[in-house]
Protein backbone atom coordinates (compact mmCIF):
# COMPACT_ATOMS: atom_id res chain seq x y z
CA UNK A 1 0.00 0.00 0.00
CA UNK A 2 2.42 2.51 0.67
CA UNK A 3 4.19 1.92 -2.63
CA UNK A 4 1.09 2.53 -4.59
CA UNK A 5 0.54 5.84 -2.96
CA UNK A 6 4.35 6.39 -3.20
CA UNK A 7 3.99 6.07 -7.33
CA UNK A 8 0.83 8.11 -7.38
CA UNK A 9 1.94 11.18 -5.63
CA UNK A 10 5.84 10.73 -5.96
CA UNK A 11 6.40 9.21 -9.43
CA UNK A 12 9.59 6.82 -9.55
CA UNK A 13 11.43 9.47 -11.72
CA UNK A 14 11.83 11.71 -8.97
CA UNK A 15 14.31 9.36 -7.99
CA UNK A 16 16.04 9.55 -11.27
CA UNK A 17 19.61 11.54 -11.08
CA UNK A 18 18.48 14.22 -13.56
CA UNK A 19 20.71 14.34 -17.06
CA UNK A 20 20.66 17.87 -17.70
CA UNK A 21 22.40 20.61 -16.21
CA UNK A 22 23.59 24.16 -17.16
CA UNK A 23 26.11 24.56 -19.79
CA UNK A 24 30.04 25.13 -17.89
CA UNK A 25 32.85 26.27 -18.73
CA UNK A 26 35.61 23.69 -20.50
CA UNK A 27 38.69 25.23 -18.61
CA UNK A 28 39.92 22.78 -16.17
CA UNK A 29 41.13 25.84 -13.52
CA UNK A 30 37.20 27.51 -13.72
CA UNK A 31 35.97 24.35 -13.85
CA UNK A 32 37.46 23.27 -10.10
CA UNK A 33 36.70 26.80 -9.14
CA UNK A 34 33.18 26.69 -9.97
CA UNK A 35 32.86 23.36 -7.92
CA UNK A 36 34.49 25.10 -5.23
CA UNK A 37 31.63 28.55 -5.38
CA UNK A 38 29.23 25.70 -5.28
CA UNK A 39 30.19 23.71 -2.80
CA UNK A 40 30.29 27.20 -0.52
CA UNK A 41 26.86 28.41 -1.61
CA UNK A 42 25.77 25.15 0.20
CA UNK A 43 27.60 26.24 2.94
CA UNK A 44 29.64 22.97 2.85
CA UNK A 45 33.30 23.29 3.42
CA UNK A 46 35.38 22.64 0.80
CA UNK A 47 38.59 21.90 2.28
CA UNK A 48 37.15 19.64 4.90
CA UNK A 49 34.88 17.95 1.58
CA UNK A 50 38.22 17.63 -0.26
CA UNK A 51 40.34 16.25 2.42
CA UNK A 52 37.59 13.41 3.52
CA UNK A 53 36.88 12.61 0.25
CA UNK A 54 39.79 12.88 -2.44
CA UNK A 55 37.35 11.55 -5.06
CA UNK A 56 35.68 14.78 -5.09
CA UNK A 57 38.71 16.45 -7.08
CA UNK A 58 38.11 14.51 -10.19
CA UNK A 59 34.14 14.60 -9.79
CA UNK A 60 32.76 16.68 -12.30
CA UNK A 61 30.38 19.63 -10.90
CA UNK A 62 27.18 18.12 -13.15
CA UNK A 63 27.39 15.30 -10.59
CA UNK A 64 27.55 17.47 -7.70
CA UNK A 65 23.97 19.42 -9.29
CA UNK A 66 22.42 15.87 -10.31
CA UNK A 67 23.37 14.62 -6.90
CA UNK A 68 21.61 17.89 -4.97
CA UNK A 69 18.41 17.66 -7.08
CA UNK A 70 18.22 13.85 -6.53
CA UNK A 71 18.40 14.88 -3.02
CA UNK A 72 15.96 17.87 -3.67
CA UNK A 73 13.48 15.57 -5.37
CA UNK A 74 12.71 13.47 -1.76
CA UNK A 75 11.94 16.48 -0.05
CA UNK A 76 15.26 17.73 1.14
CA UNK A 77 15.29 21.59 1.38
CA UNK A 78 18.91 23.02 0.03
CA UNK A 79 20.02 24.24 3.42
CA UNK A 80 19.26 20.47 4.64
CA UNK A 81 21.07 18.99 1.89
CA UNK A 82 23.94 21.69 2.18
CA UNK A 83 24.05 20.23 6.42
CA UNK A 84 24.03 16.78 5.26
CA UNK A 85 26.73 16.48 2.75
CA UNK A 86 29.09 19.14 5.29
CA UNK A 87 28.23 16.63 7.57
CA UNK A 88 29.01 13.37 5.29
CA UNK A 89 31.29 14.40 2.59
CA UNK A 90 31.58 10.96 1.02
CA UNK A 91 28.19 11.13 -0.11
CA UNK A 92 29.21 14.12 -3.04
CA UNK A 93 30.48 10.86 -4.64
CA UNK A 94 28.04 8.26 -3.75
CA UNK A 95 24.48 7.39 -5.23
CA UNK A 96 22.19 8.31 -2.52
CA UNK A 97 19.32 6.13 -4.36
CA UNK A 98 19.93 2.80 -3.05
CA UNK A 99 19.45 3.93 0.66
CA UNK A 100 16.53 6.02 -0.21
CA UNK A 101 14.68 3.23 -2.29
CA UNK A 102 15.44 0.42 0.80
CA UNK A 103 13.85 2.82 3.38
CA UNK A 104 11.06 3.25 1.34
CA UNK A 105 9.80 0.18 -0.39
CA UNK A 106 11.85 -2.20 2.68
CA UNK A 107 11.63 -0.04 5.72
CA UNK A 108 8.55 1.07 4.53
CA UNK A 109 9.29 4.89 5.65
CA UNK A 110 6.29 7.34 4.61
CA UNK A 111 7.90 9.04 2.18
CA UNK A 112 7.02 12.26 3.89
CA UNK A 113 9.03 10.86 6.53
CA UNK A 114 11.81 10.62 4.24
CA UNK A 115 13.74 14.28 5.18
CA UNK A 116 13.46 13.69 8.97
CA UNK A 117 15.01 10.39 8.64
CA UNK A 118 18.00 11.69 6.37
CA UNK A 119 18.68 14.50 8.48
CA UNK A 120 18.70 12.84 11.65
CA UNK A 121 21.11 10.07 10.25
CA UNK A 122 22.88 11.14 6.98
CA UNK A 123 25.23 7.89 7.31
CA UNK A 124 21.89 6.04 6.03
CA UNK A 125 23.07 7.58 2.50
CA UNK A 126 26.29 5.99 2.43
CA UNK A 127 25.64 2.87 3.92
CA UNK A 128 25.26 -0.33 1.99
CA UNK A 129 21.87 -2.01 1.77
CA UNK A 130 23.42 -5.49 1.49
CA UNK A 131 25.92 -5.62 4.09
CA UNK A 132 24.88 -3.23 6.55
CA UNK A 133 21.16 -1.46 6.38
CA UNK A 134 19.50 -4.89 5.50
CA UNK A 135 21.04 -7.39 8.37
CA UNK A 136 20.27 -4.50 10.89
CA UNK A 137 16.66 -3.76 9.52
CA UNK A 138 16.62 -8.17 9.96
CA UNK A 139 18.01 -7.86 13.17
CA UNK A 140 15.80 -5.18 14.40
CA UNK A 141 12.57 -6.57 13.06
CA UNK A 142 13.36 -9.87 14.99
CA UNK A 143 13.09 -8.13 18.10
CA UNK A 144 9.61 -6.48 16.98
CA UNK A 145 10.25 -2.86 16.52
CA UNK A 146 8.80 -0.95 13.40
CA UNK A 147 10.79 1.56 12.50
CA UNK A 148 10.22 5.24 12.11
CA UNK A 149 12.01 8.39 10.87
CA UNK A 150 13.10 8.79 14.78
CA UNK A 151 14.65 5.25 14.95
CA UNK A 152 15.97 4.56 11.43
CA UNK A 153 19.63 6.15 12.78
CA UNK A 154 19.52 2.73 14.38
CA UNK A 155 20.29 0.87 10.72
CA UNK A 156 23.60 2.20 11.08
CA UNK A 157 24.70 0.53 13.91
CA UNK A 158 27.05 -2.94 13.72
CA UNK A 159 24.64 -5.75 14.87
CA UNK A 160 27.65 -7.71 16.77
CA UNK A 161 29.38 -4.82 18.21
CA UNK A 162 26.80 -2.39 18.88
CA UNK A 163 23.37 -3.72 19.14
CA UNK A 164 23.85 -7.04 20.58
CA UNK A 165 25.94 -5.92 23.85
CA UNK A 166 23.12 -3.79 24.88
CA UNK A 167 20.44 -6.81 24.73
CA UNK A 168 22.56 -9.15 26.83
CA UNK A 169 23.33 -6.92 28.88
CA UNK A 170 19.27 -6.53 29.91
CA UNK A 171 19.19 -10.14 29.85
CA UNK A 172 21.89 -10.15 32.34
CA UNK A 173 20.29 -8.33 34.83
CA UNK A 174 17.53 -10.99 35.16
CA UNK A 175 15.46 -10.38 32.22
CA UNK A 176 14.41 -13.15 29.91
CA UNK A 177 14.54 -12.54 26.07
CA UNK A 178 10.53 -11.23 25.08
CA UNK A 179 11.11 -8.90 28.19
CA UNK A 180 14.15 -7.67 26.57
CA UNK A 181 12.05 -7.22 23.48
CA UNK A 182 9.09 -5.58 24.73
CA UNK A 183 11.40 -3.04 26.50
CA UNK A 184 13.60 -2.64 23.38
CA UNK A 185 9.90 -1.50 21.30
CA UNK A 186 8.98 0.77 24.21
CA UNK A 187 11.98 2.37 24.34
CA UNK A 188 14.30 1.96 21.58
CA UNK A 189 16.27 4.72 22.38
CA UNK A 190 17.92 1.67 24.64
CA UNK A 191 19.84 0.73 21.71
CA UNK A 192 21.86 4.17 20.95
CA UNK A 193 23.33 3.98 24.68
CA UNK A 194 26.58 2.69 26.21
CA UNK A 195 26.57 -0.11 27.99
CA UNK A 196 29.63 0.77 30.22
CA UNK A 197 29.33 4.67 30.23
CA UNK A 198 25.34 4.18 30.63
CA UNK A 199 23.49 1.32 31.05
CA UNK A 200 25.35 -0.23 34.15
CA UNK A 201 26.17 2.47 36.64
CA UNK A 202 22.46 3.59 35.89
CA UNK A 203 21.29 -0.18 36.40
CA UNK A 204 24.03 -0.40 39.65
CA UNK A 205 22.41 2.64 41.39
CA UNK A 206 19.04 1.31 40.47
CA UNK A 207 19.51 -1.80 41.94
CA UNK A 208 21.92 -0.98 45.06
CA UNK A 209 20.88 2.33 46.09
CA UNK A 210 17.22 2.59 45.42
CA UNK A 211 16.98 -0.60 46.24
CA UNK A 212 14.80 -0.62 42.85
CA UNK A 213 12.78 -4.00 41.35
CA UNK A 214 13.32 -5.21 38.28
CA UNK A 215 9.36 -5.54 37.81
CA UNK A 216 9.42 -1.78 37.53
CA UNK A 217 12.58 -1.01 35.17
CA UNK A 218 10.57 -3.76 32.80
CA UNK A 219 7.31 -1.21 33.12
CA UNK A 220 9.68 2.14 32.78
CA UNK A 221 12.71 1.24 30.66
CA UNK A 222 12.78 4.64 29.93
CA UNK A 223 14.80 5.08 33.20
CA UNK A 224 17.56 4.45 31.19
CA UNK A 225 17.39 7.43 29.20
CA UNK A 226 17.20 9.84 32.00
CA UNK A 227 20.84 11.47 33.45
CA UNK A 228 21.94 9.71 36.33
CA UNK A 229 23.98 12.77 37.75
CA UNK A 230 21.82 15.47 37.05
CA UNK A 231 18.00 13.84 37.54
CA UNK A 232 17.99 10.51 38.99
CA UNK A 233 20.59 10.68 41.77
CA UNK A 234 19.29 13.96 42.90
CA UNK A 235 15.40 13.42 42.88
CA UNK A 236 15.83 10.21 44.01
CA UNK A 237 17.97 11.39 47.32
CA UNK A 238 15.62 14.31 47.79
CA UNK A 239 12.73 11.96 48.34
CA UNK A 240 14.81 10.15 50.32
CA UNK A 241 15.53 12.97 52.78
CA UNK A 242 11.59 13.39 53.67
CA UNK A 243 11.32 9.36 53.23
CA UNK A 244 9.20 9.31 50.17
CA UNK A 245 9.04 7.16 47.23
CA UNK A 246 7.69 7.66 43.73
CA UNK A 247 7.44 5.42 40.77
CA UNK A 248 10.10 5.95 38.07
CA UNK A 249 7.73 7.36 35.55
CA UNK A 250 6.55 9.84 38.51
CA UNK A 251 9.83 10.52 39.68
CA UNK A 252 11.46 11.47 36.48
CA UNK A 253 8.81 12.56 33.59
CA UNK A 254 8.07 15.54 35.08
CA UNK A 255 10.73 19.19 34.87
CA UNK A 256 12.64 20.15 37.69
CA UNK A 257 9.85 22.88 38.66
CA UNK A 258 6.86 20.12 38.98
CA UNK A 259 8.65 17.75 40.65
CA UNK A 260 9.50 20.73 43.62
CA UNK A 261 6.04 21.34 43.65
CA UNK A 262 5.03 17.34 43.99
CA UNK A 263 7.49 17.27 46.81
CA UNK A 264 6.17 20.17 48.85
CA UNK A 265 2.97 18.71 48.46
CA UNK A 266 3.42 15.73 49.65
CA UNK A 267 5.26 17.29 52.81
CA UNK A 268 2.22 19.33 53.38
CA UNK A 269 0.04 16.30 52.92
CA UNK A 270 1.64 14.54 55.34
CA UNK A 271 1.55 17.68 57.68
CA UNK A 272 -2.02 18.12 57.66
CA UNK A 273 -2.37 14.94 58.54
CA UNK A 274 -0.54 14.62 61.58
Amino acid sequence: MQACRFQLHYPQPLLKHPTTTPPIPKDGGLLFRQKLLYLQSLNINPHKALNLNPSLRSTPLSSLISLERSLSSVGLSRPSIGRILDMCPLLLTSDPLPPINFLLHEVSLPFPHLPLSLTRCPRLLVSSVPTQLRPTLLFLTSLGLVLNSHTTLLLVSNVENTLKPKINFLQSLGFDEPEVNRMVVRSPGLLTLSVENNMRPKAEFFLEEMEGDLEELKRFPQYFSFSLEKKIKPRHRALVEYGFKLPLSKMLKISDGEFTARLIEMRLQRVHKR
